[in-house]
This record gives structure tokens, C-alpha cells and sequence, in this order.
């Protein structure tokens, strides 16, 4: 056996080529520069050890010079990769297996669509890219929606522009929370108006449709925020349809959050008379995040376009982005934002891979994994937190195990000793639940087998630390 100072390595260098170097870096070795912080305009002909020959004073002041053009050029900062301390050499140093809210991995074609040369964003062939992912939003959401647009951002960024543009000050909104992202909705639109009401359900259930009836007749607001897929808790809100008759007997608009069903579950827009929905990309429809779908019917169009004052938010201001991306027959296209170009690919190519499986096949691939994993789970002591008739497809919410504290040590070591990232839970429900999801081009049966038994061992090994694995 290696003794441990042979085991031991001398810390990586990274060799940059002469011409490449400064003046400094070439005469120090590369993981060790030295970085003067000196004032570089001190008149070093005023100091009294610098010798005053012709020579020394020609070379103090080329010294001078040199100082300055590095100022100049932003080089008193050292090159971060001299020490791999600050940057590592690899971009990825592993390969983890995503298995909790959000992202999951993507499909092998999805990345290779990023790699693709980019166009300009104004460029036709971009542009009949995002006509595509409109057509494709439509079919996944199952809408019509001609203001059907990828956005630039996150799901949120998506989120806060539907509130924003839909959104006056003094409107009333009523938000329902029973989860994490109720909470979040409540501290978001209370941004944009100061009349937030709410009802509350305890995390993991689900409103009925007499709550929200009584909810709408009691405050009368112009806007309804609910949350079909609750990431926080694995909840799936049934009877959407019926609430959005209630919010059309009231005028109130209906938001809809579907960040973790889209492609997972099904969702009809159009018939449950949904009038501002978003998603994220990075779920079960299989994209990295930094783009996220939106889609505005013809009342909240109607309310953008009736607005008294401008959008309080440029970047996601829909008035101006519809001019960019929602324009009819040969009308130019306006410049707004210059949109991630490669993450259009990425969004591209997800949805394409849904349709070419057929969304209901997605939909049916989703819940039996979900069935089976609820089964395994089952087998290994483990219990789903939300009953089965609400439970989320694309994300289970598990009791941790006593003996298992408050989870944090299995996320570790599930992490660690198997490359697989799981959840915590959030809010009410930190430290009692995990996260784990299926969804997208993560959610197969393997993945449930692999997950499944790496927890069991993880549990194991923390109730009981002599036990190895």
C-alpha cells in the first residue's frame, strides 16, 4: 500500500501558453502569481532609493507605462484559472442523477439542439423556431391562445408576467394557498396591487369547489390565483373546470399555475376557461430551465389592452413583447429583448420529443411510473404524504422515517455515494418530507428501481452509522 504522503498530490497547475502571459505570470509559475495592488500612478521618480541615471529613470518610467496599460486593460485582477482553487478545470465535474422538483435531466437530443449554431434573434429562421414552440405550447396546453409565447426567464419570470400584465393597482386578487407557492403568489402579487386576500388549506390538501365559491362571493376579485401542480407538496387540484365557470359568473380572471403538470398530467386550458396560464420548461416537459411557457386568452388580453397606465415591469411588459413574438400575417417583427437563442432549441426540441411520444401516451407514462414507485416505496417502509386521489404524478412529497431526523443526512448520502439528488421538502413540510420526481425523460421505470433502492440503502446506513454499504 501507497504510504499517505504518496497518496497525496501536488495541487494542479494550469499551463498558459507565453504569448498569453503577462509580464508578471511569465516570470512567476502559474498557480503562484504574485498580484501587486500599488497605486499605479505614484511618481516612483520621487522616490529616494530609485537610482536617478538616464537608464533607471527611462525604465521606472516604462514601468510606469506598463502599470497603467494593465490597469487600463483590467489586469491587477489574476487570471482565475492560474488557480484552480477559485475555477475548477472541469465544467461538470459529475454526472448526478435528477431526481428531485426540478430540473431533471434532459434528453440526450435536447443538448444536442443547444449545440447548434445560433442565429440572431431577429433572424426568420429563429423566429419560425418560436412559431413552432407556439403551436406545440397549444397542443401541450390543449388551447387555442393565439398570445401563446415562450418567455425569457424561468417559470417565474413566466408567473410575474402574467400578474404584471393583468394586474392594476387597487385590483383584488384572491389567492388560494396550500402550499409553499400560495405563499409565494400572496408576497408576488402583493407587488403589483395592495388588496391580496386569501384562503388557506393545510399543505397537501386541495380546495373544494364550495371554498373557492365562497371565497369568490365574499371578496369579489378581479383575479383568482390557484395552483393546479403544488411543487411544494405534490398536491393535484381537481375540478378546475367547475372553478373557472364560478370565476366567469364572478368576472374574475383565472390564473392557473401548471409549472410541474404540463406534459405530465392533462390539462384543457380551453375547456376549464383558464384565462392566464405559465409553466416551466425544466419539469415533465424535459428543457434545462431559462425558458418558460405563457399563454393569455381573450379576457386577459382584453385586460392588458384596456390598462390606464404602462406595465410596471419593462422587461416582461406583454404589450411590447406580442409585437416581437405575436404578430399577424406580414407585419414586421419589433426588437424587445434579444431572447436565449439556444434555449429556444432546447424548448424546441423537448416538445417535440411529447408529440412524437402523443401527449396522452405521456400522460399515461407518468402516472404508471408514479403507481409503481408509490408501490416500491411501499415495499421499503416509505409512505406517500398526500392521499393517492390528489396525488401528483410528476412529484411525490414522503414521509421521512423515524430514526432519519430531518432528512438532510439521506439527501447527503444519496448525493454523495450514488449521484442522485432528491429533495427537501419547503415550508410547513421542511424537515418531515422528501421531494422526489419523475418526470419528463427521467420518468421510467429504471429510475424508479435505481432510486428506490439507493433510499432504502440511505435510510439504512443513517438509522443505523455501523451498518455499511
Amino acid at each position: 500500500m501507497k504510504s499517505d504522503s504518496e497518496n497525496k498530490q501536488a495541487p494542479p497547475t494550469t499551463e498558459v501558453p507565453p504569448q498569453y502571459q503577462t509580464r508578471q505570470a511569465a516570470s512567476a509559475t502559474s498557480a503562484h502569481v504574485s498580484v501587486s495592488y500599488k497605486n499605479p500612478i505614484i511618481d516612483v521618480t520621487k522616490n529616494t532609493n530609485i537610482k536617478t541615471t538616464d537608464q533607471q529613470n527611462h525604465k521606472n518610467k516604462k514601468n510606469r507605462e506598463i502599470l497603467l496599460a494593465k490597469q487600463t486593460m483590467g489586469l491587477f485582477v489574476k487570471n482565475p484559472l492560474l488557480d484552480t482553487k477559485l475555477v475548477k478545470p472541469q465544467l461538470a465535474p459529475v454526472k448526478r442523477l435528477l431526481l428531485g422538483p426540478g430540473p431533471q435531466n434532459a434528453h440526450p437530443r435536447v443538448h444536442a439542439a443547444m449545440a447548434l449554431q445560433q442565429v440572431g434573434h431577429l433572424d426568420a429562421d429563429f423566429m419560425r423556431i418560436v412559431e413552432d414552440i407556439k403551436h406545440m405550447l397549444r397542443y401541450m396546453w390543449q388551447t387555442q391562445n393565439l398570445f401563446t409565447v415562450p418567455v425569457s426567464g424561468t417559470g417565474c419570470a413566466a408567473w410575474e408576467a402574467g400578474v404584471a400584465n393583468c394586474t392594476e393597482f387597487g385590483d383584488t386578487h384572491l389567492i388560494c394557498v396550500n402550499g409553499y407557492f400560495g405563499e409565494r403568489a400572496v408576497d408576488m402579487h402583493g407587488r403589483y396591487t395592495d388588496k391580496i386576500e386569501r384562503i388557506d388549506k393545510p399543505y397537501g390538501e386541495v380546495f373544494t369547489v364550495e371554498e373557492v365559491a365562497a371565497g369568490l362571493e365574499k371578496y369579489k376579485p378581479q383575479l383568482l390565483w390557484i395552483c393546479h401542480a403544488e411543487t411544494s407538496t405534490g398536491t393535484l387540484q381537481p375540478n378546475v373546470g367547475e372553478i373557472g365557470e364560478l370565476c366567469r359568473k364572478h368576472d374574475c380572471l383565472l390564473m392557473l399555475d401548471t409549472v410541474t403538470s404540463i406534459c405530465g398530467v392533462p390539462i384543457h386550458l380551453d375547456d376549464w376557461k383558464v384565462d392566464i396560464c405559465y409553466a416551466g420548461g425544466q419539469k415533465c416537459m424535459g428543457c434545462p430551465p431559462g425558458i418558460a411557457p405563457l399563454t393569455l386568452g381573450e379576457r386577459a388580453l382584453k385586460k392588458l389592452d384596456s390598462r390606464k397606465d404602462k406595465v410596471k415591469n419593462w422587461y416582461l411588459d406583454m404589450s411590447m413583447i406580442k409585437k416581437y413574438m405575436v404578430v399577424e400575417g406580414n407585419a414586421p417583427r419589433v426588437y424587445h429583448h434579444t431572447a436565449p437563442i439556444t434555449m429556444a432549441y432546447a424548448m424546441r426540441e423537448a416538445l417535440t420529443l411529447v408529440a412524437e411520444e402523443g401527449l396522452e401516451n405521456s400522460h399515461a407514462r407518468h402516472l404508471a411510473n408514479a403507481q409503481y414507485f408509490w408501490a416500491e416505496l411501499k415495499k421499503i417502509g416509505c409512505e406517500p404524504y398526500v392521499d393517492e386521489k390528489i396525488r401528483l404524478p410528476s412529484l411525490t412529497t414522503i414521509k421521512i422515517p423515524d430514526g432519519c431526523g430531518d432528512g438532510m443526512k439521506v439527501i447527503a448520502l444519496m448525493r454523495d455515494r450514488f449521484d442522485i439528488e432528491i429533495g427537501a421538502a419547503l415550508g410547513s413540510l421542511k424537515g418531515k418530507c422528501w421531494r422526489i420526481g419523475l418526470m419528463g425523460y427521467n420518468s421510467n421505470k429504471m429510475n424508479v428501481k435505481t432510486v428506490t433502492a439507493a433510499l432504502a440503502e440511505c435510510i439504512e446506513a443513517v438509522k443505523n452509522p455501523s451498518s455499511s454499504l
